[in-house]
């Protein structure tokens, strides 16, 4: 498929959340052509594949994404793929899973601004020193972790899968780790399935989902009549009471995929949002726009120059060591899941 600035267009002029950095004229098309284009012919000829997390800009996932998906669907498609390169558009310890599943294939981070608030606010060296303090704790790391965390776990989830993970979990005492609110909720939700385990959880935040306050859920019911809120379990608990429904990026978007409803308003970073105005534009998206600096710095330009020249410092490496233990922690969550 060869794309036009016209094409371009018609694919996203539905989208007006997010601010100044997605805002798509003819014009402004025009100038992403060439680069799409050229990303394309390079894909075909180098036998590559691009992942884009749905936060990333829509001019990356409604044109040269493969798959687009959250942390746990992208870690499958790189599993299933038969590509030799795997560019990441999303932030580096995604791009870790991808080659910790995939160790004969060459994985590249596009962006050079690659961390993530949450993932880096803990090391493999603190979790040790954690099981120290814990010997008798499971130790369970959320999948927004960095890959020497997942090699000092025993099991990594999901947002999607978490609760009904850990409740299956033989130990009653476990340590969550790193986001303490989704440590915070999952403790509430097993609380009301009659689950007793002991859930203690470390002190990181998604800088993004933590902004978020309960009085932005009132002001939004009072503004818009028969809108359903949405909101990710990286969420305070406050915002969590007060939500019509809580799950993932994917849940998020299956849910208003099969909604009856027509105005949604979705407490996450808005390029799920930006996301699904393009994808569903007879549904209507109200509401603030929060954005991840670090997923929003990924760019065509910077995919067209990994594919380019394949560059060493955006090659994903793993020590082998490391790779094992990090990859019992995935595999014992694909076998749990």
């Amino acid at each position: 498929m060869k794309w036009t600035a016209e094409l371009l267009f018609n694919h996203l002029k539905d989208v007006t959340l997010g601010g100044s950095i997605c805002v798509y004229t003819l014009d402004i098309c025009e100038t992403l052509v060439p680069k799409i284009n050229a990303i394309m012919k390079l894909k075909k000829e180098k036998n590559a594949i691009v992942l884009a997390h749905s936060y990333v800009v829509p001019e990356i996932i409604k044109t040269v994404s493969d798959f687009t998906g959250d942390s746990y669907e992208l870690s499958k498609k790189a599993k299933d793929s038969s590509a030799d390169i795997i560019i990441f558009s999303a932030v580096k310890f995604m791009a870790e899973t991808a080659k910790l599943i995939n160790p004969n294939k060459d994985v590249y981070i596009p962006s050079d601004l690659n961390g993530c608030s949450l993932a880096d606010s803990i090391t493999g060296d603190d979790v040790k020193q954690l099981r120290k303090k814990y010997p008798d704790y499971t130790f369970v790391c959320y999948i927004n972790t960095t890959v020497d965390v997942k090699a000092e776990c025993d099991v990594c989830v999901t947002s999607s899968n978490v609760y009904s993970i850990v409740e299956s979990l033989p130990n009653k005492n476990i340590y969550f780790l790193p986001d303490k609110l989704m440590g915070q909720n999952l403790k509430n939700e097993l609380k009301k399935r009659g689950s007793d385990k002991n859930i203690l959880f470390s002190e990181g935040t998604c800088y993004v989902h933590e902004e978020y306050h309960p009085d932005m859920i009132d002001f939004i019911r009072l503004k818009h009549d028969d809108v359903s809120i949405l909101a990710h379990p990286e969420c305070s608990e406050d915002i969590i009471s007060k939500v019509d429904f809580t799950g993932s990026t994917s849940q998020m978007v299956n849910y208003v995929n099969q909604s009856p409803k027509s105005k949604f308003f979705m407490l996450t970073e808005c390029g799920l949002t930006s996301r699904m105005q393009a994808d569903s534009p007879k549904k209507s998206f109200v509401g603030t726009c929060t954005m991840c600096k670090y997923m929003k710095s990924n760019s065509l330009d910077d995919i067209l120059n990994t594919l380019e020249n394949l560059p060493e410092h955006k090659k994903i490496s793993i020590p082998k060591s490391t790779q094992e233990k990090a990859l019992n922690c995935i595999n014992k969550m694909f076998e749990l899941a």
